[in-house]
């Protein structure tokens, strides 16, 4: 598989990679039927996540620092889980048999979260369980698309995977609006209908995906070992986009926390409290193969970079007195776009760096890192607003960001003045 090992693509692709100019950007079957199985997987999670700061503040009566624990395991327990899932992947080349795994668990962790009712420590559990087996099938699920796509087109294939994604995210929280709408406070039809829909992506995947395997034969490849996986941290492009990627995400207030941000400026019924995710999960379908091509056209690095701008942009606009129904139309396309320009691309960057026998481990290491600084983020977020205010927690989230972008940019051109570090 190609490989950029100049530390110079770290922030920049100074090959210009091309992509095809069509309507439709040509990808695998793989990549689409992936993406089919996440399109399932994310209407029944974003059923529930879209909920959730309801359902705990509203509903169970949880304290903003008791959602921002639930809310940073909910965002970052998954990533304790990945490189176990990229190890045991890489190791036995059973990509698809350990994504099995951790949809199934997640699952089946749909109808335990209701169950659970308000008893704290069982409902922290049901949510450990659902984000660990989200952890175990994101890195074998990515190396699969990065496995079956072509080096120049990566960013491309995971724009596309992230596309219809992202349709299920909006889909997910539409659902959600209209059980509500229907019966108010039915919380128990969310996640049962959640679960439904969760089986149906398990079903896509099992049925029809076949396994993807590196192009490497294993006589060719190194003997895969943790110590072989941890040496990767030793590649200087890899390392600094793992210090770049967990550094951005933890001055990243989560998506709960910006949403009941922008309901508690503009008081809005909180039965439109989905549609922000909605309209979030439209932009981001829309954008995520636009941004992608792009990346993959005049660098990943560049387009990454831009998205945390925007989402500094957004936390400038919290900040200014309400214009009402202004700021949902100029915010949420905001967070859209930061969306498509980060998620994929990030991995897309990742993957051109990583050999292919440790994609699945490689990539583990990154979203681990990112989303344990996420989990931190979330808390220490939860804990500002409490002992703070939220004003102030976003003006120290703000500062935190505009920092760690213009260490990027310093990253950036070092990397330009010493495009032979390896």
């Amino acid at each position: 598989m190609y490989q950029i090992e100049n530390s110079g693509d770290l922030i920049r692709s100074p090959h210009k990679l091309r992509v095809g100019r069509s309507t439709w950007p040509h990808v695998s079957r793989t990549v689409l039927l992936l993406g089919l199985t996440s399109f399932f997987t994310d209407i029944s999670s974003e059923m529930v996540s879209s909920i959730l700061p309801l359902y705990m503040i509203l509903t169970l009566r949880m304290a903003p620092m008791e959602f921002g624990i639930i809310d940073g395991l909910y965002q970052g327990t998954a990533s304790l889980m990945r490189i176990a899932g990229g190890y045991i992947a890489d190791r036995w080349c059973r990509y698809k048999e350990v994504a099995v795994a951790g949809y199934i668990l997640s699952a089946f962790c749909k109808v335990g979260v209701l169950l659970a009712g308000n008893v704290f420590g069982t409902l922290t559990s049901f949510i450990v369980l659902d984000r660990t087996g989200k952890g175990i099938r994101t890195a074998p699920r990515d190396a699969m698309i990065s496995l079956s796509s072509s080096p120049e087109g990566l960013a491309t294939a995971f724009g596309v995977h992230r596309a219809l994604d992202a349709a299920g995210a909006m889909f997910g929280p539409l659902i959600a609006f209209g059980l509500l709408t229907l019966v108010p406070s039915a919380f128990d039809a969310i996640f049962v209908v959640s679960f439904c829909v969760a089986l149906i992506g398990l079903g896509v995947l099992m049925l029809f995906v076949e396994n993807q395997r590196p192009d490497e034969s294993p006589a060719s490849a190194p003997a895969i070992s943790f110590g072989e996986v941890t040496r990767l941290l030793q590649r200087a492009p890899f390392r600094r986009l793992i210090l770049i990627g967990a550094a951005l995400s933890l001055a990243t207030i989560s998506d709960g926390f910006l949403y009941l941000s922008m309901q508690r400026r503009m008081n809005f019924s909180v039965g439109l409290f989905p549609l922000l995710y909605v309209m979030t999960a439209l932009i981001f379908m829309v954008l995520a193969i636009p941004a992608g091509r792009l990346a993959d056209r005049v660098g990943r690095g560049q387009v990454f970079i831009g998205g945390y701008a925007l989402l500094l942009f957004i936390y400038m606009l919290l900040l200014l007195p309400s214009a009402g129904w202004l700021d949902v139309c100029l915010m949420l396309p905001l967070f859209g776009a930061y969306y498509a320009a980060t998620d994929g691309v990030l991995i897309a960057q990742a993957s051109a760096i990583l050999p292919a026998w440790l994609r699945g481990s490689g990539l583990a290491l990154l979203t681990t890192a990112t989303g344990l600084a996420r989990l931190l983020a979330s808390m220490l977020f939860g804990l500002l607003w409490t002992w703070v205010g939220v004003n102030a927690a976003i003006v120290i989230f703000m500062i935190a960001l505009a920092s760690v972008i213009a260490l990027a940019l310093v990253a950036l051109r070092y990397t330009e003045e010493n495009p032979d570090e390896g």
